[in-house]
């Protein structure tokens, strides 16, 4: 049986990426075996593996059912598990795992909406993520003021930005009049917030940002705000042939889950309210609730208060 690297067979697992497993194997809380676990070390079926204590189910990278969904990302939700803050996340609408997890394939800020993709699969999220590979990521972008010539051919040849260069692969013009037009653009990495701050870089501000296509996955047409589709298999191959990895033949969808996708593409479920409006609407309810409570406790008090008088007053007559 072949054996693989632990910080790897980590990260494939979905515990994190394949740098914050060997910072975690630094830090002494990964056991093999019952002995502590360091760099280096390597991993086969039949091997107990521990992280802080919790035995973690190991499988071979062949016997793992690869798994990706596209989610339409809708503009309030941040890229990330948990937020200090309490604000929506794009994991909170996605499908529960049993001894896995979903890995997010880049990132979009809070402002932005479009297509994200997730996986159960680390490495491939580690590979379409990494700027090596250089993966197309596409985009529609509605901009305050006129892309000139001269800033489309600024904005493709390079900008020095805060972090370095950047550029564009392409850009073109999609529609829009008056000072709000659209425009098309491709990217070769994913650095924070690159587009608007491209952009921001001639002088322009992105009003709307949608991300339209990852690699080879392209935003479902049958796909709306909020909601998610899984990937069949030949979707997920083309991902995994544009960063060299094996397919494997257990992936995507099968059986009652596949026929149950093919009726939503055939018709799509309604796009789901924002978490804004979702917000405002739970606290509508609540109030109304309490005012209601409040009305019917009144209510009770005053017919109570009512027939006091009378008891009393018949008491007396007596």
């Amino acid at each position: 049986m072949k054996d693989e690297k632990l910080q790897k067979a980590l990260a494939r697992m979905g515990l994190g990426s394949r740098r914050q497993m060997e910072d975690v194997i630094r830090s002494g809380r990964v056991s093999i075996n019952s002995a502590p676990a360091t760099i280096g070390d390597r991993v086969t079926i039949g091997d107990e593996i521990r992280v802080d204590g919790r035995l973690i189910r190991y499988k071979a990278e062949n016997e793992k059912r690869r798994r990706v969904l596209a989610y339409y990302k809708p503009e309030g939700e941040i890229c990330s598990a948990t937020d200090p803050e309490g604000r929506p996340t794009v994991f909170e609408r996605l499908p529960k795992l049993t001894h896995d997890r979903w890995v997010m394939v880049g990132r979009l800020d809070i402002n932005s909406t479009g297509l994200l993709l997730f996986t159960n699969d680390g490495e491939l999220a580690h590979r379409l993520m990494h700027p090596s590979n250089e993966i197309n990521r596409e985009y529609a972008v509605r901009v305050l003021g006129e892309v000139t010539p001269e800033i489309a051919k600024n904005l493709t040849a390079g900008v020095m930005l805060d972090d370095g260069m950047a550029q564009f692969e392409d850009i073109k013009e999609g529609g829009g009049e008056g000072v709000n037009k659209w425009y098309h653009v491709k990217l070769k990495e994913g650095r924070n917030r690159e587009v608007r701050r491209l952009f921001e870089s001639q002088g322009l501000k992105v009003s709307r940002l949608l991300r339209t296509r990852y690699g080879s996955i392209s935003l479902p047409k049958e796909l709306r705000t909020g909601r998610f589709l899984e990937l069949d298999k030949k979707d997920i191959n083309s991902l995994t042939d544009l960063v060299s990895l094996r397919p494997r033949q257990d992936t995507g969808l099968q059986g009652t889950a596949k026929r149950k996708q093919d009726r939503i593409k055939d018709k799509p479920l309604k796009a789901r309210r924002d978490y804004q409006s979702d917000r405002k609407r739970n606290e509508s309810t609540r109030n109304y609730t309490k005012e209601s409570s409040r009305r019917n406790t009144n209510d009770k008090g005053n017919r109570q208060r009512s027939d006091r008088p009378t008891d009393n007053r018949d008491r007396r007559s007596k």
